[in-house]
């Protein structure tokens, strides 16, 4: 069986088979606004890109549920929920509970002879949730409200019933085969995390030679360490400085600088797609510009994630959330291996203050004690784990590749089998 292509009149759409129809939203849904009078405490919500979800399931993310569950809104079977504020960004579903959930959702009900299956897929389309952009409105991007005036008067696909169902059908078994894939891959790439993180461990603790004699660190989670090297706390061998506090305006002769804060200071490398600027006094730019090799820590956010400096930029500086520290005796990549280690591994995670957010404190950091072999084992160590990380985080990058050819091949066939320009009625599932 062979389609033919008629216009549909819709601008993301474009061609729809000549056998299908177009209609509105208006038209193929009933918004529903049933309030939670029976006081039901089965909780869903929305998680972008997962559609609707138990609360319990969600985590901490977000909202918390309200004390009065009288005032939520009822969703069933079948439903398809949209949180107006975010649905551009894919935070719409159809549910697979019954259950209640913020009266600020948009509750829509499948009318007779529609399929809530194959328009959760109309829904989750990208494209068209692009296209949605043009009515929302909002001072945040993804805080735009949708306008459900102009929303009811979109217009979607009609494919016939049972057509409506064999494409659900199709993609509900082809997008489980290839989210089956993911998972397997991404477990791949865990693993091979765990290698690497496994190779640190042995490689900065025990050094190159296994038949060294060793001794006890004193420490439980190092264990024995070769006779020969030390323990010692990090100011002992380094300078370190916390970052300037932002200044966005220019108190008086001061000048405008590049700084990186927390996001740049990713695992090892850092990220310099999104380098701000701020203003710094004379005083402030002999005290926090960055040199090659310095290893910047974060303060706070993600606390104790370490990058080291190699001038990717010409001149750049540091805010308070990133503590930069100066390896004066020593090795700057060895301990960058142990600062990573640290980090992996929970140990910063487990000394960090938390009075509101995780911060590792310029006092704290200082304390922390490090594995100090000779600067001659020290860059024996930097040249066999460069060697060796390189292998690994180049098959990391070959299965990361992967996973993201398997998303956009998801998002294609989705595309191309909702909107007809695939025709599955005489496929096999196979």
């Amino acid at each position: 069986m062979i389609n033919n292509y008629v216009d549909s009149g819709v601008e993301w759409l474009q061609d729809i088979p000549s056998h299908w129809g177009v209609k509105t939203i208006k038209r193929l849904f009933t918004e529903s606004n049933t309030k939670n009078t029976d006081g039901n405490t089965n909780y869903l919500s929305i998680v972008k890109d997962k559609g609707v979800v138990l609360y319990s399931d969600k985590g901490n993310v977000g909202n918390k549920t309200s004390d009065h569950p009288e005032k939520y809104k009822m969703v069933e079977v079948d439903d398809i929920v949209i949180n107006p504020m975010n649905i551009i960004i894919g935070s719409v579903g159809r549910s697979k509970y019954e259950g209640c959930l913020s009266s600020v959702y948009i509750v829509l009900k499948p009318n007779k002879g529609i399929s809530g299956n194959y328009y959760e897929y109309i829904f989750s389309h990208k494209l068209f949730q692009k296209y949605l952009k043009r009515i929302c409105y909002g001072i945040m991007e993804l805080r735009e409200s949708l306008n459900k005036i102009e929303f009811y008067v979109e217009k979607l696909p009609v494919p016939p019933i049972q057509e409506q169902q064999q494409i659900s059908d199709y993609l509900d078994y082809k997008t489980l085969k290839i989210g089956t894939l993911i998972e397997k891959t991404q477990q791949k790439i865990e693993l091979l995390k765990e290698q690497r993180t496994s190779l640190i461990n042995t490689t900065v603790t025990k050094g190159l030679n296994p038949n060294v004699e060793m001794k006890d660190s004193g420490v439980e989670w190092i264990g024995e360490i070769p006779s020969g090297w030390e323990l010692k706390p990090l100011k002992y061998f380094s300078e370190i400085t916390l970052g300037k506090m932002l200044t966005p305006k220019d108190p008086g002769g001061y000048v405008l600088k590049p700084y990186l804060r927390s996001k740049n200071v990713q695992s090892e490398i850092p990220d310099i797609t999104d380098v701000r600027e701020m203003w710094f006094s004379e005083k402030d730019l002999k005290k926090y510009k960055l040199n090659r090799e310095d290893l910047l820590v974060n303060e706070g956010g993600d606390a104790g994630r370490t990058t080291i400096w190699n001038n990717e930029l010409s001149e750049v500086y540091i805010q308070n959330s990133v503590n930069r520290v100066k390896i004066v005796k020593g090795v700057s990549r060895y301990y960058l291996y142990q600062f990573t280690l640290n980090h992996v591994t929970g140990y910063f995670d487990s000394i960090v203050s938390r009075v509101s957010i995780p911060h590792l404190t310029k006092d704290k950091l200082e304390r922390v004690k490090f594995i100090c072999p000779s600067r001659q084992e020290q860059q024996q160590i930097v040249d066999y784990l460069d060697k060796e990380t390189l292998k690994i985080d180049k098959l990391i990058d070959i299965e990361s590749r992967r996973i993201d050819l398997l998303k956009e091949y998801r998002q294609s066939l989705i595309s191309d089998v909702v909107t007809g320009k695939v025709d599955v009625r005489n496929g096999v599932l196979v």
